[in-house]
């Protein structure tokens, strides 16, 4: 037998297998760029050997053949799948191939429009109506036989039940059945703490939901639907597919609002980019964007190839969850103390980057996803989003992972961790372990605090332990340990000039940052500028009781106390005072006083991205302009002011009756020149 023989036959047992857990197990055995890795390859092998591709070849099948449990139902239409385009350079390759297929079919002088949907990670199906009766629903299967899931389907509210007229005698309604974002994290969480194997993503949690046995689970899982298509356009009269959605939509089906129509396939490139950057907004799971020919007529000149139509394609993202290996579980020591678990893995692509390590929270978080080190686990990364490890694949254990344990003393400096009463972390008592006052340092000199240029995490401990650091008082007195520091490995005249001069400048940052860099625990950059407004000074925070702080804004008892805890400590008032005598400002300045400014008594949130602002920036120039700025939507909002990427703060804003202001218009907001919108001009 031949190389490519031999790998034509792996790759169809691998793809075979995978079909199986995926489609009929809802058990995932591998990530979705390993699968598809594996079907390019095998379509490229079956092009270049011909002889080597058989009818039955997974490249021409569509999933997987449907489960014994439910009453198969043959699709009067075949339910086909996609081909894949990865990059425009594929689209447009993809569109090549379409336009000489028009040629070659007579129909190459004709304007081609396109329709661009999101494609919806859930489980694809069939509504059947007679006489505009919900009679049957089926899932996908193969794509020739799927599975009579009819009773499931009727517990999805969305699902219209009866069609109102006029409507044809029949009609076989397609759309895909999904699991919303917030309600997938809080099922694989009531999974977790009741000992349950999690699921992999919202589509296999999706398809477990709607192949219950039994529909009164499935009632109790809270699953939605898309509708994009009509088995036979035809028989609602429709040539055009926006035509189908239309009427979809006109009988009460739920069709996505944002669907787009571009003209040409540059277009529809940036249409498909426009839904990669919106996808961590979204409160369901898209893993592409599907791209279709508009015109009825010429859908069915171009035909189908193999399993896909040649009129359309779906344009693939870089997949947000991944199965990788867990190598270890280390534990860091936070600036509080607090011993944190991570997960340290073997490298897998998600969501456009390569992963090592992932988050675990909590020692709690590790027993509850009951990993063990050599597992194989789930790891999920959307958006800028820090990458976290869902849960084991069970189903993947050999017998030679072995379970992890929590270290019962500090890794850093050896002593006992001790647990502090309504809390889950452990922490490191020794308020002179050396990994916490790295971690303090590094957090002063970051960018929401101090910003310090030059002094990344890697400088600090380079200077930690060179011994120059040891506070962040430290800090500034680094410029008389000058020629030390040139001396140090990497280092040169210029870079120690740019770091001089940028912890000179981080002296007029700001009361309320130099706050925030202290590192006081529950004290966020938001709660650090409301404390500023009650305690504008040093000394006046020195002077502040518990009651006092507790009239900030968004401060209660539990914050209050913490600050109270922080300043009774004799080193940290040492610290000040250094800073202090060091040149740093230590007294609020440059605030709008009370009553006063253009936003005078207006509590603003701001969401996605502000033109020529750092989120820091904007939200002190709210309080420049005598506002108040705050991290959430709630009906004690004010104002929003949205920018790209305002996601869920700017729906419930709009549900609440917030007025909004474009991220545009901040700039003229804030001097004055814009008025501003009030809840009864929203509302009027």
């Amino acid at each position: 037998m031949s190389d490519a023989a031999a790998r034509v036959d792996e790759l169809t047992a691998l793809l075979e297998q995978a079909n199986h857990r995926y489609y009929v197990l809802d058990d995932p055995a591998v990530d979705d760029a390993t699968y598809d890795g594996w079907m390019r390859e095998l379509a490229a092998l079956e092009e270049s050997h011909p002889d080597l591709a058989r009818p039955e070849s997974p490249t021409r099948r569509v999933g997987g053949r449907p489960a014994s449990a439910f009453a198969e139902v043959r699709h009067a239409v075949p339910m086909l799948s996609l081909a894949n385009a990865r990059g425009g350079e594929e689209l447009a390759g993809w569109h090549r191939r379409l336009r000489d297929t028009m040629a070659a079919s007579g129909i190459a002088d004709r304007d081609v429009t396109f329709v661009v949907e999101p494609k919806i990670d859930g489980l694809a199906i069939a509504l059947t109506y007679e006489d505009g009766v919900f009679v049957r629903g089926a899932t996908r299967g193969d794509g020739t036989i799927g599975e009579d899931v009819t009773a499931n389907l009727r517990t999805i509210a969305q699902i219209p039940r009866t069609l109102p007229p006029p409507f044809p005698a029949s009609v076989e309604v397609r759309g895909e059945v999904y699991l919303p974002l917030e309600a997938f994290a809080q099922f694989n969480a009531r999974r977790l703490d009741e000992g349950l194997p999690v699921f992999a993503n919202p589509r296999n949690a999706a398809a477990g939901s709607l192949r219950q046995l039994d529909p009164r689970v499935t009632a109790t899982r809270p699953l939605a639907i898309w509708t994009y298509g009509v088995a036979r356009p035809d028989q609602i009269g429709a040539d055009e597919h926006t035509a189908t959605l239309a009427w979809l939509s006109d009988k009460g089906f739920p069709v996505n609002p944002d669907i787009t129509t571009p003209a040409d396939i540059d277009a529809v490139a940036e249409a498909c980019e426009r839904w990669e950057e919106r996808r961590a907004e979204l409160d369901f799971d898209i893993d592409g964007a599907v791209v279709k020919v508009n015109q009825g007529d010429v859908q069915r000149a171009l035909g189908s190839v193999g399993r896909a139509p040649r009129w359309a394609i779906a344009f693939k993202f870089a997949p947000t969850t991944a199965i990788t290996t867990l190598i270890d579980i280390p534990v860091n020591v936070g600036r509080t103390g607090a011993l944190v678990p991570y997960a340290l893995m073997e490298p897998v692509a998600v969501g456009g980057v390569t992963v090592t390590q992932a988050t675990l929270h909590n020692h709690q978080d590790v027993a509850r996803k009951g990993l063990m080190l050599g597992d194989k686990v789930i790891v999920q990364r959307a958006g800028d989003v820090i990458p976290q490890v869902v849960g084991p694949v069970v189903s993947q254990r050999t017998g030679a992972e072995r379970p992890w344990v929590m270290p019962d003393h500090c890794p850093a400096c050896g002593t006992a961790v001790v647990v502090t009463e309504g809390e889950v972390q452990l922490r490191c008592p020794n308020n002179a372990c050396p990994a916490q006052a790295v971690r303090s340092i590094q957090h002063f000199a970051s960018r929401g605090a101090m910003d310090i240029e030059g002094l990344g995490d890697k400088t600090v401990g380079q200077l930690f332990d060179l011994g120059l650091v040891r506070d962040v008082a430290d800090i500034y007195d680094l410029h008389g340990h000058r020629d030390e520091i040139v001396a140090l490995d990497g280092w040169k005249d210029r870079k120690v000039d740019n770091l001089l001069a940028g912890i000179e400048a981080s002296k007029g940052r700001g009361w309320s940052r130099l706050i925030f860099g202290l590192g006081i625990r529950h004290v966020g950059g938001i709660t650090a500028q409301a404390i500023a407004d009650v305690a504008p000074s040093a000394d006046a925070l020195r002077e502040a009781s518990v009651d006092d702080l507790s009239r900030a804004e968004g401060v209660g008892p539990t914050v209050a106390e913490s600050i109270a805890q922080f300043m009774s400590s004799a080193d940290n008032v040492r610290t000040l005072d250094r800073l202090a005598e060091r040149g740093v400002l230590m007294r609020q300045e440059g605030v709008a006083a009370s009553g006063e400014g253009p936003l005078a008594g207006l509590t603003v949130v701001i969401t996605g991205a502000v033109e020529g602002f750092t989120r820091d920036d904007a939200r002190r120039a709210v309080v420049a302009a005598g506002g108040k700025a705050t991290d959430s939507v709630s009906k004690n909002t004010d104002l929003l002011v949205s920018g790209p990427g305002g996601g869920s703060k700017l729906a419930k804003a709009e549900k609440l009756g917030v007025p909004v202001v474009d991220a545009a218009d901040f700039p003229a907001l804030l001097a004055g020149d814009l008025p501003v919108p009030r809840r009864d001009d929203a509302a009027g």
